[in-house]
């Protein structure tokens, strides 16, 4: 699982009580809202400010601007898919790849339901390092998903599990955005598509013990 948003988004103050995450996270709400009917070029202070019910002087008291709001954003949305993703992943059966279906699911579901992700995703809409300056944020998804596999499992992340599941992740990537360019629930063709492809792809190269 990635780091907790506070931790590597750059905050002006970083909340330590349950009263003021809970602020926070209702300007996060309120860009999240914004995105989803208006687009990202929608989002400000003044806007945030307005519909979360707070003022500019709060936004800026965590956020030193509107990218690093957005950064948090992109890092919640994240944390949430993972979430998702390792809870389908405890229940799914034991059959090698048998949690792909899960993770294509719940990805599906998030930009179906989940305010702002399929407009802003992890970021890549804005830069496609959003997450982490260094590495692209397909990397980071796949180092997420590289680290579920091998606590699951109990194997250790090699150069040839790693590179095969961030292959994954880009085939991945590519075909939930043509799924979802023009129709907010998705074509269903693309999303059935991926599932194939990308379920057997990691059948084939990523061999994992029962």
């Amino acid at each position: 699982m990635i780091e907790n948003t506070t931790e590597v988004v750059e905050l002006r103050t970083v909340p330590v009580q349950q009263r003021s995450n809970q602020r926070m996270q209702n300007l996060l709400d309120a860009a999240a809202g914004i995105i989803a009917t208006e687009g990202i070029d929608a989002v400000t202070t003044t806007s945030v400010a307005y519909k979360s019910g707070s003022s500019v002087g709060v936004i800026y008291r965590y956020f030193p601007n509107i990218d690093s709001l957005l950064r948090a954003l992109a890092h919640r949305n994240l944390q949430r898919y993972l979430a998702r993703v390792e809870e389908g992943s405890d229940k799914s059966p034991s059959e090698p790849w048998s949690s792909w279906d899960l993770t294509l699911d719940s990805f599906v579901e998030m930009c179906r339901s989940e305010p702002s992700f399929r407009q802003l995703g992890f970021g890549d809409i804005i830069n496609d390092r959003f997450l982490d300056n260094d590495v692209s944020n397909n990397t980071v998804v796949a180092k997420a998903f590289a680290g579920m596999v091998s606590e699951t499992h109990s194997i250790p992340v090699t150069d040839h599990m790693f590179f095969h599941i961030e292959s994954a992740v880009w085939m991945g990537d590519s075909l939930m955005k043509r799924a979802f360019r023009s129709d907010p629930l998705g074509d269903e063709r693309f999303v059935e598509e991926a599932r194939r492809v990308i379920g057997d792809y990691l059948r084939t190269n990523v061999p994992i013990p029962s």
